[in-house]
């Protein structure tokens, strides 16, 4: 109902549960899909891993009364592009959607430095570690200013380069990485220590 009274977005289907959540999802491919961290038959975590498997294109919002980390943590891992908790305002969420949409990742305030220090503190993972190094110059300049929560608008006035060109940047460090969405480019770049927090 929030959602239908804003004019830029349109609801294109609406489901009860995890499954009828997903099969809705692989039949509709909408643009962005709005998930509840706690559904009946199958969890949002798990319908988002499903989404992205069979609606690669489409953005996920986890909308939760969750502010455990550890959903948080699962919900980036899982692809998801926003996190909000439900306390948040209509206008918020109105706000992630466009924004999610436009291919920017979004979290509420509160979870953003719970993330932050949840991956400050993260060992890295067993598995080879895909070198910064391979990155161009510009490829570490861009993703640094990802990292500060810049959308592509804002990073192509910084070094004064087209928003195009951003999107390619992205598109490259992305692939380069092997990572699935700027979350997760945020996530590497602390964990890379590529990012002045002290």
């Amino acid at each position: 109902m929030i959602l239908g009274t804003d004019p830029a977005i349109e609801v294109v289907g609406q489901a009860g549960d995890g499954v009828e959540g997903t099969s809705l999802a692989a039949s509709l491919a909408p643009d962005v899909v709005l998930l509840d961290v706690r559904m009946p038959k199958r969890s949002g975590i798990e319908a988002c891993v499903a989404i992205k498997e069979t609606v690669p294109s489409a953005k996920i919002i986890m909308l939760t009364v969750s502010d455990e980390e550890a959903d948080l943590y699962e919900a980036v891992k899982s692809g998801a592009s926003g996190y909000l908790l439900k306390d948040s305002s209509i206008d918020e969420v109105t706000q992630a959607v466009r924004v999610v949409a436009d291919g920017q990742s979004l979290i509420s305030p509160s979870m953003a430095v719970k993330l932050i220090d949840e991956f400050k503190q993260m060992s890295r993972p067993d598995r080879d570690q895909v070198s910064p190094l391979r990155l161009t110059e510009r490829e570490l300049e861009v993703l640094r200013l990802v990292a500060t929560g810049m959308n592509n608008r804002e990073i192509a006035r910084q070094l004064f380069i087209s928003e195009n060109t951003v999107k390619n940047h992205v598109r490259n460090i992305l692939e380069k990485l092997q990572l699935h969405s700027r979350m997760e480019a945020v996530m590497y770049a602390v964990r890379e220590k590529l990012l002045d927090i002290p």
